[in-house]
């Protein structure tokens, strides 16, 4: 069984290594040729004004609510205006994700972009409008059913995410060393219907090898067995 092993080893080891090379390589390239782009992240505060169960229950359904509104047509051009920004709505909807985070009552504002700065003002930007039209809304209720909606922090900076070629390269090549063995495996299933070595012979057939007819290097029998009228390749037992 070891023998068989280290023979698939020497025979196809080469083949998790080239793949490990290729794939590598491949991850390397596509990194170089992506475009920069960086991320900025702000967090905005929803808490109610009371500690109250109910209250509570409900900021959290309006959680929702609140992201739903802050993913319109209408808020992307008001936030744009006020930003300045070079960039059409459905183009802003796309470069921001906005999610929310019942457990801390906090709504995740991110915006990409091939800029840095123009990043950070675009979650800046969208996450002061979310403040000041809740402000205003909350300031005509009752002040114990009111949400105090404020930002977290706004020292954000934004950090580049892609290209990261470093890190495409070792998924790659991870990649392309699973790819190698399962090639290497599927090789060995399609070859286990054949009987290579002696091992093979007597787990198949269940009868001990006595002997085996060498053949050349072309696979022929020698002249000296044609001769004696040895069929070959052949197992004796």
């Amino acid at each position: 069984m070891i023998q068989e092993y280290s023979g698939v080893v020497r025979r196809f080891g080469w083949i998790p290594i080239v793949a490990v090379l290729l794939t590598g390589a491949l991850s390397y390239g596509i990194s170089y040729f992506q475009v920069e782009m960086y991320r900025a992240t702000i967090h905005v505060s929803t808490v109610p004004a009371r500690p109250d169960w109910g209250l509570g229950n409900s900021a959290k359904e309006l959680m929702r609510n609140f992201v739903l509104n802050l993913n319109t047509f209408e808020v992307a051009e008001q936030v744009i205006a006020r930003a300045q920004l070079d960039m059409h709505p459905s183009e802003f909807l796309r470069l921001t994700n906005i999610a929310d985070d019942t457990s801390t009552f906090t709504i995740e504002i991110e915006a990409r972009s091939r800029d840095k700065i123009v990043a950070e003002v675009m979650a800046l930007t969208l996450a002061d409008y979310f403040v000041d039209e809740r402000t205003a809304y909350y300031a005509q209720q009752d002040k114990r059913d009111r949400i105090e909606v404020k930002i977290v922090s706004r020292a954000i900076e934004g950090a580049r995410y892609q290209p990261q070629p470093l890190i495409n390269t070792m998924a790659g090549a991870v990649l392309g060393f699973l790819l190698g063995v399962g090639l290497i495996l599927l090789i060995v299933w399609i070859e286990s219907g054949f009987l290579r070595t002696p091992d093979s012979v007597e787990r198949t057939i269940d009868l001990t090898v006595l002997g085996a007819i060498p053949v050349t290097a072309s696979g022929s029998p020698s002249k000296a067995e044609a001769r004696k009228g040895v069929p070959s390749p052949a197992v004796s037992t």
